[in-house]
């Protein structure tokens, strides 16, 4: 077992650090993503600096790459539950660290979103559903972030049943994509934060 445990972990961080917005962006507009405007690799910064197209696959592949992390954590460890919950860890670790750029990566959302859906889809579904909302309702994808990140542990805790296993990674996670955000909330708190495009395409 000791080996699939290690085979999961490494994988895990891995599948995490394939930077896929920072190669959008590259293929689209030549360049490092990380040069423009938040100098962060995820979804929003691709969308504003590539289009919605890259925008789009980014948020989707981010996603993906963790959800996959953690199914084949999962496979390889007979879905224990501590394993898939470093897993989960690991591989938002490699998006916000990755290997392949010399560890300066994204804020992890998009990757965290796929590694928690495979553990606990209920608790991310509801999470979603507060993202969208925030998100829609204050146009600020920071805020959205930071409100779903910390509501998730809330939510497994309130419907009960989570292993502690799992609410420790959300706790975890919650804490690193906060912290990932420590500029956004400067800017929030300063009324200086960007918004996301209004229908009209007005700002």
């Amino acid at each position: 077992m000791t080996w699939k445990v290690l085979l999961a972990a490494l994988q895990a961080y891995l599948l995490g650090s394939i930077p896929f917005g920072y190669f959008f962006y590259r293929i689209r507009q030549g360049g490092d993503i990380r040069a423009i405007g938040s100098g962060n690799i995820g979804a929003t910064n691709v969308l504003r600096g590539a289009g919605t197209a890259a925008g789009a696959a980014t948020l989707v592949l981010d996603a993906a790459k963790g959800y996959l992390a953690v199914a084949l954590a999962a496979l390889l460890t007979g879905h224990a539950p501590k394993w898939t919950s470093l897993a989960a860890l690991l591989a938002i670790l490699g998006h916000v660290f990755p290997v392949f750029l010399k560890f300066r990566g994204g804020k992890g959302v998009a990757t965290a979103f796929g590694a928690f859906l495979a553990i606990a889809p209920f608790a991310v579904l509801c999470v979603a559903a507060l993202f969208v909302v925030v998100a829609v309702g204050s146009r600020y994808v920071s805020l959205a972030s930071i409100v779903a990140a910390a509501a998730l542990p809330v939510v497994l805790i309130a419907y009960g049943g989570a292993s502690p296993y799992v609410l420790a990674t959300t706790l975890l996670g919650a804490a690193l994509i906060i912290s990932r955000h420590s500029s956004n909330i400067h800017r929030l708190l300063l009324g200086t934060e960007s918004r996301i495009k209004a229908i009209g395409g007005r700002e």
